[in-house]
C-alpha cells in the first residue's frame, strides 16, 4: 500500500501559462520583424545591457578565457574532457546502414549532422557554464558545422566564465545576449545573425516557451520545464544524505519538485528531521525550503515493486537510488531522465562534471524520451537504389496495386510506367499490373 508521509501544499495545475505565451509572442514578433534593432532594444529593457553588437568579438573571447585562474581552467578542461568522451562514445554507437533486402533492393540510412545548431546557456539567477559543455561539445562531436551560442550577461556584464566555457568548448560565434530575444535572433535571424536550423539549451519559463513556440520553425531539443529529482531509497540510505539530494537540487528554484520513494518509515521521518535541520544552515535555503513546502514529496511504499512503479509514474528527470541492489531499478525502471545508482554519486555529478549530458526531459516527457544526446544533433535519413530492371518491375507490381488500393492513380502510375519500361510488360494507365514472375 502506497501513502504520503509528505504532501505538497501547493496545488499545481501543470500545463503552459496563457499570460507567458501572449508575452512571448509578442516578443517573437518584435524580434521577427525588428531584426537587431528589437533585439538591441529587448537586451537594454530586460537585462540592461546595450551594444552595437551582442557578438563578442576575438579579442573579448580571448580576455574570458585568459581571465580564468589555472584551477579554473583545469577544472573546465577536466569537465569537458569526460563530456566529449561519452559523447564520442554514443557517436560510435550510431552506424550508416545498407543492406540487400531483395535481389537489386538496396535500402540504407546515414546519420546526418544537423548543419546550423544554436545553443542557449541561462545565466540569470546562476550563471550555468556547464549548459555550455552539454550543448556545445555534444553538437561538435556530432558534426554540426556551425555551432553559436547566446549567454544573458551576468549583474550586468559580460558573465566571464560562461564565455570562457562556451569558447573551450567550440562555439563559433559567441553572443551576449539573454532571453527570449536570444532564442527569436537565433531562429529567425537578423541583419547580422545568421539563423540555425536546431535550439538547444535549458532555460527559464519565457525560454522554454519560445522554444516551444517555434518548434516546425526550428527543430528544438527538448521541452523544459522546471528542474526535477526523485530520490529512491530504503534503510541502506541516511536521512542526511537523502536530506542534501533533496535540497540540492530543490534549490534551482522555488516550483523544482523534489520526492522521496522508500519502504523505510525511519528513513522517511529522518529526512524529514535532516531537511528541517540544512534549512537552517543551506545558504539557498529561501528558495529550496519553498520548493520543498510547496511541489516536495515523500512517499512509502510496502515493497520493492511499488517502488519501481512509483518511480516510473513519477518519470522524474533525475532518479537518484540509495538502494542495497540499485541495478534491479536499472533493470525494471522504464520511465526516467537519468539514473544516479548507488549512494557514491548524485545528480550534481551529473549536472557539472561526471560525462553524461544534464538536459533532460521534465514534466514527466520520461514516458516518451529521453535527454539531450549526440544522436539529437543527428538526423538518420534513409535513401534507396534499385540495382536492376527486373527488381524495378517487381516491385513497381506490388506498388500499383497497393497505391489503387488506397486511390492514388499517380501514384500508381509512377509503379507501372517502371514495369513497362523495365520490365517490358504493358500495364494501361493507372491500371494494377499483374504480379510479377521476376
Amino acid at each position: 500500500m502506497i501513502r504520503h508521509i509528505k504532501k505538497p501544499e501547493a496545488i499545481t495545475e501543470g500545463g503552459i501559462d496563457s499570460a507567458v505565451t501572449k508575452t512571448v509572442e509578442a516578443l517573437l514578433e518584435k524580434v521577427r520583424t525588428g531584426g537587431d534593432g528589437a533585439v538591441r532594444e529587448l537586451s537594454v529593457q530586460f537585462d540592461k545591457f546595450d551594444r552595437e553588437s551582442y557578438r563578442l568579438s576575438n579579442d573579448e573571447i580571448a580576455a574570458c578565457v585568459n581571465a580564468l585562474t589555472k584551477r579554473e581552467r583545469e577544472d573546465l578542461d577536466f569537465a569537458q574532457d569526460q563530456i566529449r568522451k561519452f559523447a564520442e562514445v554514443q557517436k560510435a554507437a550510431l552506424k550508416d546502414v545498407e543492406v540487400e533486402t531483395l535481389p537489386g533492393v538496396v535500402l540504407g540510412h546515414k546519420n546526418v549532422p544537423i548543419q546550423n545548431v544554436g545553443c542557449y546557456v541561462p545565466g540569470g539567477k546562476y550563471p550555468l557554464l556547464a549548459s555550455a559543455h552539454m550543448t556545445v561539445l555534444t553538437a561538435r562531436v556530432a558534426g554540426c558545422e556551425r555551432v553559436i551560442t547566446c549567454a544573458p550577461p551576468f549583474q550586468g556584464k559580460i558573465a566571464e566564465k560562461i564565455v570562457a566555457a562556451q569558447a573551450l568548448a567550440g562555439a563559433d560565434e559567441i553572443y551576449c545576449l539573454g532571453g527570449v530575444q536570444a532564442i527569436a535572433a537565433m531562429a529567425y535571424g537578423t541583419e547580422t545573425i545568421e539563423p540555425v536550423d536546431m535550439l538547444a539549451g535549458p532555460g527559464n519559463a519565457y525560454v522554454a516557451e519560445a522554444k516551444r513556440l517555434l518548434f516546425g520553425k526550428v527543430g528544438i531539443d527538448l521541452f523544459a520545464g522546471p528542474t526535477e529529482t526523485l530520490v529512491i531509497a530504503d534503510d541502506s540510505a541516511d536521512g542526511e544524505l537523502v536530506a542534501t539530494d533533496l535540497l540540492g537540487q530543490a534549490e534551482h528554484g522555488v516550483n523544482s519538485p523534489a520526492v522521496l520513494i522508500t519502504n523505510s518509515e525511519k528513513l522517511a521521518r529522518d529526512t524529514l528531521v535532516e531537511i528541517d535541520r540544512l534549512l537552517r544552515i543551506l545558504p539557498t535555503a529561501a528558495v529550496a525550503g519553498k520548493a520543498w513546502r510547496d511541489v516536495g514529496e515523500i512517499i512509502l511504499c510496502d515493497s520493492i515493486e511499488e517502488m519501481v512503479a512509483e518511480g516510473d509514474r513519477v518519470a522524474s528527470e533525475h532518479v537518484q537510488v540509495m538502494t542495497r541492489d540499485p541495478d534491479y531499478f536499472l533493470n525494471e525502471m522504464k520511465n526516467y531522465g537519468a539514473l544516479f545508482l548507488g549512494a557514491r554519486t548524485n545528480v550534481a555529478f551529473g549536472d557539472k562534471v561526471i560525462g553524461t549530458n544534464h538536459t533532460l526531459p521534465t514534466n514527466k516527457a520520461a514516458r516518451y524520451t529521453g535527454g539531450l544526446w549526440v544522436g539529437k544533433f543527428l538526423k538518420t535519413c534513409t535513401y534507396q537504389k534499385i540495382l536492376t530492371d527486373e527488381a524495378s518491375a517487381m516491385i513497381g507490381a506490388y506498388g500499383s496495386r497497393l497505391c489503387l488500393m488506397e486511390g492514388f492513380a499517380g501514384h500508381a502510375e509512377q509503379a507501372n510506367i517502371r514495369v513497362r519500361r523495365y520490365g517490358g510488360r504493358d500495364v494501361p494507365y493507372a491500371a494494377a499490373a499483374e504480379p510479377s514472375d521476376a
